[in-house]
This record gives C-alpha cells, structure tokens and sequence, in this order.
C-alpha cells in the first residue's frame, strides 16, 4: 500500500478541554509529520465543541475534524470506536495516535482490530526509520518506530507494521512533552455529521449518571519528589520518606516494587505502568533503577540517589550519588534542610 496520507491524532476531550496527552501527543505527531513532509490531524469527538480548533491548532494541527452530539458525552466505545473507524476509512491515515488512558485503552484495540492495523500500546518513544525484512529482503522507507519496554522491562523493543495501516501507537501521559508550535497557526475545520459514521445501534448504552473523582496526588505538578523503592524495606520507611518530602514540600512517589510490596498506594507509582514525571528534584530511595522505573523519572532536572549499594542502576543517571542507609541518611537531610531554611 503506498503511503499518501497523514498523522492523525484522537483527541480526548473532557470538561471542555483537550486532555493533556493528546496536546503532547500532538507535539511529537507535529515533529514526526515534519519529518515525512505530510500533514497533522486531529480528530474531537464530544458535544459543545465550539471553538475547540483554538485549543488544538497551536501545535500545529492542518485539519480538526469535529464531530458533535449530545450523545457523544461523556464517551461511550461504541459511537466514538464507529466514527474513528469509518473516517480512518475514508481518510486512510498513515499513523494514529492516541492517549494510554482508559478512553484510549478501549478504544484503540477496537479501531485497529476493525481496521486489521496492529497496535503498540504504552509507547516510551516515536521516532521514523527504515526497516528490512530479514526473510524477504524487502525494505521499507519511514516507518513509524513504535519503542517501548518489553519482557518485564530486560530490553527496549523497537515495534514496526510494515504493511498495515495505519500504524497505530498509545502512549502514557507525560511521557512526550508538551510544546506549542505557534499560537498563530490556523487549518481548516471539517464538520462531520455523526449520522453518517456511526449506526443508531451504537447508541444504545446512555449514561444516566456519571461520577469522576479527582486524584488526589498531583506527582505530575510537584516540582520536588521523593520517591522510594523495594530497598526502602518497610511501610514505616516510608513515613520517614513522608516526612522528607513534607519537609522539602515535596510529593511522596514509588516504584512499582514498593507498590506491589504494600507499603504505599499505586496512585503513588511512577514509571512504565504508572505516571512520568519532570521535576526539579527527584531523590530516589533505596530505587534500584529497573527500565520502566528511569523511563517515568529520566527527565528530571536534578536526579539524587540515596542507595546501599553502590553500583545500582539508577546511580549512572544520577547528579548526585548518596551511598548509605536510607534510614541514615533521610533523618540527616531533615535535620540540615531545617537548620539551613532557617
């Protein structure tokens, strides 16, 4: 098949805003869509959609197709997974994204099962490339590189669909960054009639009533966080963490280890299969520094390891390497902050 089309992006739209992924998966679609020399998309799905174009044609988005209907929010898998396949039908994409969010969780198997295009979920990187078959020989120019950690995190797999489309990709919040490209760019909006992509059958579940509760931990808006690991040895270590980050200011974080150990809720995790962060200030406690761990912390601007043993992973990509015992160390760190802030 040869590729003429374009990079479109589903955009999540909730409380009358573009959700954050889509804004930073529309950044990395604007770098990748510069790189092939094709157009940016956006598709919005929802109700009350007046003006949205202003909020997504920053990032430098060529066309925002708009489908509005009362029906169509809060979403709902059927109508939202019939008008995506229907207009990635007619407009036949090369590349889709969406956000790894529990929208774009349902809906993305949906759409790339209907449309037989395969799906990498969870992506750390995007980037374009050139691929050869090994069994045939066949090569093939700018495919999209679907990156992500495989087998428990032992090894960074390079994922390509060499000849499906679209190639279609997840990825977490936070992961990509987030960055305008000029808040002067305009496209063009095209208005689609929902009647027309979806079936009156895809209507059949309403929702009567809906409750969203707000997460309490804001670990994405902390520009300090001390985050702890299986090495930190028990529940009650991490109410020293606790308190360290209440001292800072700070947020309280974990690995996944120390979440599926019990001491501290998932709602705290960062990393792969929990949330990324950009901090200023990130001090890693007993974190041995797995894959999925570094992928969701990598980016911060400080990065301090508090650690018993010396050659832990995490300590190649630290600024500034403590070795020692936490429950040495943090209650020192309390002490001189205080001393020092004074």
């Amino acid at each position: 098949m040869a590729d003429k089309n374009n990079l479109i992006v589903y955009c999540e739209y909730e409380h009358g805003k573009v959700a954050d992924v889509s804004l930073e998966l529309l950044t990395k679609g604007r770098q990748l869509a510069d790189r092939l020399g094709i157009k940016l998309e956006a598709v919005v799905v929802g109700d009350n959609l007046k003006d949205i174009e202003k909020e997504i044609f920053p990032y430098g988005v060529d066309t925002v197709y708009k489908v509005e209907d009362s029906r169509l929010y809060p979403y709902t898998s059927l109508p939202h997974s019939s008008i995506l396949i229907n207009l990635f039908k007619e407009i036949e994409p090369r590349i889709a994204f969406m956000g790894a969010t529990s929208i774009g969780r349902d809906l993305g198997p949906r759409v790339s099962s209907a449309l037989h295009s395969g799906l990498t979920a969870d992506c750390t990187s995007l980037e374009i490339g050139d691929y050869t078959d090994a069994k045939s020989g066949k090569e093939y120019k700018d495919l999209l590189y679907q990156i992500r950690p495989a087998f428990g995190g032992n090894i960074v797999a390079t994922i390509v669909n060499p000849d499906c489309r679209p190639q279609m990709a997840t990825v977490r919040e936070g992961v990509m960054k987030k960055e305008v490209r000029d808040s002067n760019y305009t496209g063009k909006v095209v208005d689609l009639d929902p009647s027309k992509y979806t079936d009156p059958t895809d209507y059949v579940v309403e929702i009567l009533d809906r409750h969203v509760e707000k997460s309490k931990v804001n670990l994405k808006g902390s520009p300090i966080i001390v985050a702890g690991g299986y090495g930190v040895g028990s529940k009650e270590n991490f109410d020293l963490l606790q308190k360290l980050a209440d001292t800072l200011g700070g947020e309280l974080g974990a690995s996944r280890a120390a979440v599926d150990a019990g001491w501290i809720d998932h709602d705290r995790q960062i990393g792969q299969t929990g949330v990324t962060v950009r901090p200023k200030l990130y001090i890693a406690c007993g974190i041995s520094g797995q894959i999925q761990h570094i992928a969701g912390m990598q980016d911060s601007s400080l990065i301090i390891s508090i650690n018993s043993d010396p050659e832990a992973p995490i300590n190649t990509i630290a600024d500034i390497v403590i070795t020692g015992k936490m429950e040495d160390v943090v209650p020192k760190l309390i002490k001189y902050y205080k001393k020092n802030s004074k």
